[in-house]
């Protein structure tokens, strides 16, 4: 582990492992659902100070929790996409699939969708529609999708997580982790989410194994997850922190002045 990751275990203390994720994720104090799951006796004795498995997951925690953004590509499904994604301090998303001239864009609970002149014909000028989620983040399902927060917390919560070995990836040295739990018990490590949401990611996931790799960098950053359930998400992140990745909205002369009535599908 470098001395930086080593620096920020010191600071943060086991006790922030478990910590609600800042943004629109509708839980509420007194939401009893949104309570901390007691781990397991393995996951309750690895600390992130540890080279163990479980300990190297809650390190990963760790660095998510300190670079607070980055930039993915992805395959979900069938869709290719790229973007950007903030976890805190509030939850932000910028999606472009591959070959959609549309871009959606999440700023914690109101979401944009548009930006082609596609749309703006439709619209008859403005480039894009509006849609808010009231207290919740519109997209939270493709967010959910697209986090790496929310991978690494349900794989820093199985009961047993297994290092495969060092790989190469990209011509970086990485190490590959592996862990196998059902939806409910990937749903269930997401305490940071209210119980509708945890609920939709459950059903997402669908029946059967959830196999979930995860392939970190010497910082115990994530570069890449594999999630075989319902579908096969495979995600690659990278510019962990940087201060270059920025998302606004668009300007409200460019957004149309009804909002629309159901969220467009993406991916």
């Amino acid at each position: 582990m470098t001395a930086r990751v080593r620096t920020t275990a010191a600071l943060l203390g086991a006790a922030l492992l478990l910590a609600a994720v800042s943004g629109c994720t509708g839980s509420s104090p007194g939401d009893s659902s949104a309570r901390p799951a007691t781990p397991s006796q393995s996951s309750a004795q690895a600390t992130p100070t540890d080279r163990s498995p479980h300990g190297v997951l809650l390190s990963a925690q760790l660095a998510l929790r300190e670079a607070r953004r980055g930039e993915f590509r992805a395959v979900l499904g069938e869709a290719h996409a790229k973007g950007a994604v903030f976890w805190a301090p509030k939850t932000v998303l910028q999606y472009r699939g591959d070959g959609d001239a549309r871009r959606l864009i999440v700023l914690d609970t109101s979401a944009y969708v548009g930006g082609d002149p596609q749309t703006a014909a439709r619209l008859g000028g403005p480039h894009w529609e509006k849609y808010s989620g009231g207290t919740h983040c519109p997209y939270s399902a493709l967010i959910d999708r697209i986090s790496p927060v929310v991978a690494t917390t349900a794989a820093a919560a199985a009961d047993s997580p297994v290092l495969l070995g060092e790989e190469k990836l990209l011509e970086t040295t990485v190490q590959h982790y592996r862990v196998t739990l059902t939806a409910a018990q990937y749903a269930a490590a997401q305490t940071q989410l209210d119980q509708d949401r945890r609920q939709a990611l459950e059903t997402a996931l669908g029946p059967g194994e959830v196999v979930l790799d995860l392939w970190l960098n010497d910082h115990d950053q994530v570069v890449q997850l594999r999630r075989a359930a319902a579908e096969v998400d495979t995600i690659g992140y990278s510019e962990y922190g940087s201060s270059a990745i920025s998302v606004q909205g668009p300007a409200e002369a460019d957004i149309a002045p009804e909002s629309g009535a159901g969220l467009p599908l993406f991916p």
